[in-house]
Protein backbone atom coordinates (compact mmCIF):
# COMPACT_ATOMS: atom_id res chain seq x y z
CA UNK A 1 0.00 0.00 0.00
CA UNK A 2 1.29 3.33 -0.81
CA UNK A 3 1.55 5.96 1.68
CA UNK A 4 -1.06 9.04 1.71
CA UNK A 5 1.83 11.39 2.53
CA UNK A 6 3.56 12.73 -0.55
CA UNK A 7 7.07 12.18 -0.80
CA UNK A 8 9.31 13.66 2.13
CA UNK A 9 11.60 15.31 -0.50
CA UNK A 10 9.33 17.13 -2.43
CA UNK A 11 11.74 19.33 -4.91
CA UNK A 12 13.92 15.83 -5.23
CA UNK A 13 17.13 17.51 -4.33
CA UNK A 14 18.18 15.67 -1.57
CA UNK A 15 17.43 18.12 1.10
CA UNK A 16 13.76 17.48 2.43
CA UNK A 17 14.56 14.77 3.84
CA UNK A 18 12.81 12.79 6.68
CA UNK A 19 10.12 14.65 8.41
CA UNK A 20 9.00 15.12 11.91
CA UNK A 21 5.78 13.75 13.33
CA UNK A 22 4.70 17.61 13.38
CA UNK A 23 5.80 17.92 10.01
CA UNK A 24 4.22 14.99 8.69
CA UNK A 25 1.10 16.26 10.34
CA UNK A 26 0.98 19.24 8.56
CA UNK A 27 2.05 17.36 4.99
CA UNK A 28 -0.74 15.21 5.43
CA UNK A 29 -3.26 18.16 6.36
CA UNK A 30 -2.47 20.21 3.48
CA UNK A 31 -2.82 17.50 1.15
CA UNK A 32 -6.18 16.35 2.30
CA UNK A 33 -7.06 20.45 2.37
CA UNK A 34 -6.15 20.15 -1.15
CA UNK A 35 -8.10 17.61 -2.27
CA UNK A 36 -10.86 18.71 -0.67
CA UNK A 37 -10.31 21.75 -2.42
CA UNK A 38 -10.58 19.84 -5.82
CA UNK A 39 -6.70 21.65 -5.96
CA UNK A 40 -4.31 19.22 -8.07
CA UNK A 41 -1.47 20.26 -6.24
CA UNK A 42 -0.50 21.41 -2.36
CA UNK A 43 0.16 25.24 -2.42
CA UNK A 44 1.79 27.51 0.23
CA UNK A 45 -2.14 28.56 1.63
CA UNK A 46 -2.52 25.11 1.67
CA UNK A 47 0.76 24.86 4.38
CA UNK A 48 -0.14 27.92 6.20
CA UNK A 49 -3.83 26.51 7.09
CA UNK A 50 -2.37 23.12 7.91
CA UNK A 51 0.64 25.17 10.29
CA UNK A 52 -1.87 27.15 11.91
CA UNK A 53 -4.00 23.63 12.66
CA UNK A 54 -1.12 21.48 13.74
CA UNK A 55 1.92 23.68 14.72
CA UNK A 56 1.79 25.05 18.10
CA UNK A 57 4.90 26.96 17.31
CA UNK A 58 3.81 28.38 14.41
CA UNK A 59 0.97 29.60 15.94
CA UNK A 60 2.84 31.56 18.79
CA UNK A 61 4.85 33.06 16.22
CA UNK A 62 2.15 35.47 15.98
CA UNK A 63 2.73 38.43 18.24
CA UNK A 64 -1.67 39.29 17.89
CA UNK A 65 -2.22 35.82 19.91
CA UNK A 66 -5.58 34.30 19.02
CA UNK A 67 -7.37 37.01 17.31
CA UNK A 68 -4.96 37.13 14.82
CA UNK A 69 -4.92 33.48 14.28
CA UNK A 70 -8.64 33.39 14.15
CA UNK A 71 -8.78 36.34 11.65
CA UNK A 72 -6.35 34.14 9.23
CA UNK A 73 -8.09 30.76 9.67
CA UNK A 74 -11.15 32.84 8.68
CA UNK A 75 -9.76 33.49 5.68
CA UNK A 76 -8.24 30.61 4.69
CA UNK A 77 -11.50 29.22 4.86
CA UNK A 78 -13.12 31.70 2.80
CA UNK A 79 -10.86 30.48 0.27
CA UNK A 80 -12.86 26.93 -0.28
CA UNK A 81 -16.07 29.12 -0.59
CA UNK A 82 -15.55 31.81 -2.79
CA UNK A 83 -12.46 34.32 -2.38
CA UNK A 84 -9.52 31.22 -3.73
CA UNK A 85 -11.97 30.55 -7.04
CA UNK A 86 -9.11 32.82 -8.52
CA UNK A 87 -6.67 30.34 -7.57
CA UNK A 88 -8.57 27.35 -8.64
CA UNK A 89 -6.91 26.03 -11.35
CA UNK A 90 -3.69 27.69 -11.67
CA UNK A 91 -0.51 26.77 -10.38
CA UNK A 92 1.02 28.73 -8.03
CA UNK A 93 4.44 29.42 -8.90
CA UNK A 94 6.28 32.97 -6.80
CA UNK A 95 9.42 32.33 -8.76
CA UNK A 96 11.30 30.79 -6.06
CA UNK A 97 11.55 27.86 -7.91
CA UNK A 98 11.84 27.23 -11.43
CA UNK A 99 9.28 25.75 -13.19
CA UNK A 100 11.12 23.25 -15.59
CA UNK A 101 8.75 20.47 -16.75
CA UNK A 102 5.74 20.68 -14.23
CA UNK A 103 6.93 17.29 -13.29
CA UNK A 104 9.91 18.18 -10.47
CA UNK A 105 7.48 17.75 -7.69
CA UNK A 106 4.50 15.92 -8.47
CA UNK A 107 1.94 17.08 -6.10
CA UNK A 108 3.13 20.47 -4.80
CA UNK A 109 3.23 24.25 -6.91
CA UNK A 110 6.69 25.39 -7.62
CA UNK A 111 6.17 27.77 -4.72
CA UNK A 112 5.13 25.00 -2.09
CA UNK A 113 7.87 22.85 -3.06
CA UNK A 114 10.33 25.91 -2.51
CA UNK A 115 8.91 26.35 0.95
CA UNK A 116 9.76 22.54 2.08
CA UNK A 117 13.00 22.57 0.95
CA UNK A 118 13.82 26.30 2.53
CA UNK A 119 12.65 24.96 5.59
CA UNK A 120 14.78 21.58 5.89
CA UNK A 121 17.50 23.84 4.91
CA UNK A 122 16.64 26.44 7.82
CA UNK A 123 16.93 23.19 10.08
CA UNK A 124 19.92 22.26 8.70
CA UNK A 125 21.77 25.44 9.24
CA UNK A 126 20.69 25.68 12.77
CA UNK A 127 22.39 21.83 13.08
CA UNK A 128 19.06 20.12 13.48
CA UNK A 129 17.98 17.37 11.70
CA UNK A 130 14.37 17.89 11.03
CA UNK A 131 12.30 21.02 10.05
CA UNK A 132 9.54 22.12 12.48
CA UNK A 133 6.57 23.69 11.37
CA UNK A 134 8.52 27.33 12.71
CA UNK A 135 11.13 26.59 10.21
CA UNK A 136 8.16 25.97 7.37
CA UNK A 137 6.31 29.39 8.54
CA UNK A 138 9.71 31.30 8.18
CA UNK A 139 10.06 29.74 5.12
CA UNK A 140 6.22 30.83 3.66
CA UNK A 141 6.78 34.77 5.39
CA UNK A 142 9.94 34.90 2.94
CA UNK A 143 8.85 34.48 0.01
CA UNK A 144 6.80 37.50 -0.42
CA UNK A 145 4.99 36.62 -3.26
CA UNK A 146 3.44 32.72 -2.33
CA UNK A 147 -0.36 32.66 -1.54
CA UNK A 148 0.40 32.03 1.99
CA UNK A 149 1.95 35.86 2.54
CA UNK A 150 -1.31 37.03 0.54
CA UNK A 151 -3.68 35.94 3.44
CA UNK A 152 -1.22 37.35 6.10
CA UNK A 153 -1.07 40.38 4.43
CA UNK A 154 -4.99 40.27 3.80
CA UNK A 155 -5.13 39.11 7.71
CA UNK A 156 -3.41 42.13 8.49
CA UNK A 157 0.11 40.15 9.73
CA UNK A 158 3.05 42.70 10.24
CA UNK A 159 5.08 40.60 7.55
CA UNK A 160 8.50 42.33 8.14
CA UNK A 161 7.98 41.47 12.65
CA UNK A 162 7.01 38.27 11.71
CA UNK A 163 9.99 37.42 9.84
CA UNK A 164 12.32 39.49 12.20
CA UNK A 165 10.57 37.28 15.54
CA UNK A 166 10.96 34.36 13.35
CA UNK A 167 14.71 34.85 12.47
CA UNK A 168 15.36 35.79 16.70
CA UNK A 169 13.85 32.78 17.56
CA UNK A 170 16.17 30.38 14.78
CA UNK A 171 19.20 32.18 16.16
CA UNK A 172 18.15 30.79 19.41
CA UNK A 173 17.28 27.41 18.80
CA UNK A 174 19.32 24.54 20.37
CA UNK A 175 19.93 22.03 17.60
CA UNK A 176 17.77 18.86 17.54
Amino acid sequence: MQSRIPSTDPTGDGHGGQLSVEMASVVASARRRATRDGDAQIDTAHLLHALLESAPGARDAFDGGPPQIARLLGYLVQRTIGYGLRWYGSVEDSGALPVLDGGAAPGWSPSAAAAMDTAAGRAHARGADLATGVDLLAALAHDRECRAVEVLHRAGVDLDALTKRLLDDAACQEPT
